[in-house]
């Protein structure tokens, strides 16, 4: 018990330290854009190119679109992690995805909401794995899902940053959690690997890009 709370703890004071550096990320963007407001719009439009860049996860191309290879290797605690190539490139078309739903590669410049977000209708694939890449877990499930197991995950996901839930059709099990490189089936809300899950990847040491926004992306 002790050593659970520990481990609830520790979450939490992490979680925080990352809402804190977005919040002096935000600050810093506004200081930015107040400054070049003095700008002429030739500097503005070169000042807009460099600060859409920073955000970017490795200054790909938009046109890029590398292949993603590998497989699952299923873990004895039951996470299958994809071992193999990842690409984390910006692209602004759509991506063929080895799995479904995807664990991570090519993506697009923005990403969803995933700070405890919760959406009703399925989202972008390339927009899901750009959250992903910020460190966010991924709740999905299919039209076989119990519907007081959705309630249950919906109420879960919307109290705990860094996480996002949405319908994916085409998952081959009901409730499927995914983070960068990683995913397993779980249950439901009350399934210890939800928890277990949550614990290990929500802006996890797989995390791309550890702090990086969960808010200011795409909500619909």
């Amino acid at each position: 018990m002790g050593s659970a709370k520990k481990s609830s703890s520790a979450r939490s004071a992490r979680i925080e330290e990352m809402r804190r550096a977005e919040k002096a990320r935000e600050r810093r963007a506004r200081i930015l854009t107040v400054a070049a407001s003095v700008v002429v719009v030739v500097g503005l439009v070169a000042g807009g190119v460099v600060l859409v860049r920073s955000q970017s996860d490795d200054g790909g191309s938009a046109a890029a679109d590398s292949k993603n290879s590998g497989k699952f290797v299923t873990g004895e605690d039951g996470v299958r992690k994809w071992e193999g190539e990842l690409g984390r490139n910006h692209v602004t078309k759509a991506v063929d995805y080895p799995v479904s739903p995807p664990v991570g590669g090519d993506h697009n410049p923005v990403w969803m909401n995933c700070n405890g977000d919760v959406y009703t209708d399925e989202i972008n694939n390339t927009n899901a794995v750009h959250s992903l890449e910020h460190g966010a877990v991924w709740v999905t499930y299919n039209a076989s899902a119990d519907k007081a197991a959705v309630d249950a995950l919906a109420a879960k996901v919307k109290k705990t940053p860094y996480t996002l839930m949405s319908p994916v059709d085409g998952q081959k099990d009901p409730i499927v959690l995914s983070a960068w490189g990683h995913q397993r089936t779980v249950t439901g809300a009350d399934d210890p690997n939800l928890d277990a899950f949550f614990e290990k990847f929500v802006q996890g040491e797989q995390t791309p890009e550890p702090g990086a926004a969960c808010t200011n992306g795409l909500s619909k």
